[in-house]
């Protein structure tokens, strides 16, 4: 066990950090507690070096059934919330917040659905890298049935991932899709029997990054997940030619083209912890100092 939570877990296997929601007996329905719980781990994973990727997964049945209710009718009335975030005079959503930790993570990051993610338990799975579902998942962005609107950035997020009609559809509706819908619209990228779904996400971890520089793959994260929101390429050539220029002259890319020319696994030497250019991340978030 990496660190004791509250309302998760978080452990390592073979250097993958394995980060449970662990509510089981609320359906791992999220509560602020789960907020601040997921925060710390994701912060503990990225500054450590052993760690090359995070996967989230649920324990029990359901992978998250969304918020909790215990709170009845002021569930989503935040004017009862003392340790709410604010934007200027308004506060902030907690999906919103786990979200955009999630988008800066500097490790890969595999979400693993092992049953219902309903709300907010769907939307945090947008910003991972791969989304990987048992077949027993079922997913529902139930937002508007609840007479609220959908959290999470999932604004952002849904569209890229389905497409605008797709996402509207589902919002829209709040219809609950099994996992062959949410695999045939791209929600997920993989589906895997229930007993296989560490496994499998275990083994796309290993692809990313058991041959990978992980400087390398923490900057490609960034660049692919905010350059392609430009609405053209030429930010796009302007940094990945600067980074090319650092990074051509590093320790890493001197090991990666001779391990090529002489056939063997290359051994990167450079680090996430010291190593990431001064400039980087190029993305500058307004709210760095809150989380």
């Amino acid at each position: 066990m990496l660190k004791e939570y509250e309302t998760i877990s978080l452990e390592e296997v073979n250097s993958v950090a394995i980060l449970k929601l662990n509510r089981p007996e609320k359906l791992n329905a999220f509560n602020m507690q789960m907020l601040e719980d997921m925060l710390d781990a994701i912060d503990l994973t990225n500054s450590d070096d052993n760690i090359k990727s995070l996967v989230l997964t649920g324990s029990g049945k359901a992978f998250c059934a969304g918020a909790d209710l215990s709170g009845g009718e002021k569930t989503f009335d935040k004017s009862f919330d003392t340790k709410a975030k604010y934007i200027s005079d308004f506060r902030r959503d907690a999906g919103g917040i786990l979200n955009l930790k999630i988008y800066d993570s500097l490790k890969p990051v595999i979400s693993a659905c092992n049953g219902d993610a309903i709300g907010v338990g769907a939307t945090m799975q947008l910003p991972t890298d791969v989304r990987i579902a048992a077949k027993s998942s079922r997913f529902g962005f139930v937002f508007a049935k609840r007479g609220i609107v959908p959290d999470g950035c999932a604004s952002w997020f849904l569209p890229k991932i389905v497409g605008i009609p797709m996402a509207l559809e589902l919002c829209y509706s709040g219809k609950i899709i099994d996992s062959n819908e949410a695999l045939r619209i791209g929600l997920v990228n993989y589906l895997v029997e229930d007993n296989e779904l560490l496994t499998k996400a275990i083994e796309i971890s290993d692809l990313f990054c058991n041959s990978s520089a992980p400087v390398s793959v923490a900057m490609t994260r960034h660049m692919l997940w905010s350059l392609s929101a430009d609405n053209n390429p030429e930010n796009s050539h302007i940094i990945e030619s600067k980074l090319i220029d650092s990074r051509g002259a590093s320790e890493d890319a001197k090991e990666g083209v001779m391990s090529f020319l002489e056939k063997r696994e290359a051994h990167f030497k450079n680090k996430i912890s010291s190593d990431l250019p001064s400039d980087f991340p190029w993305r500058k978030s307004q709210f760095n100092n809150e989380d």
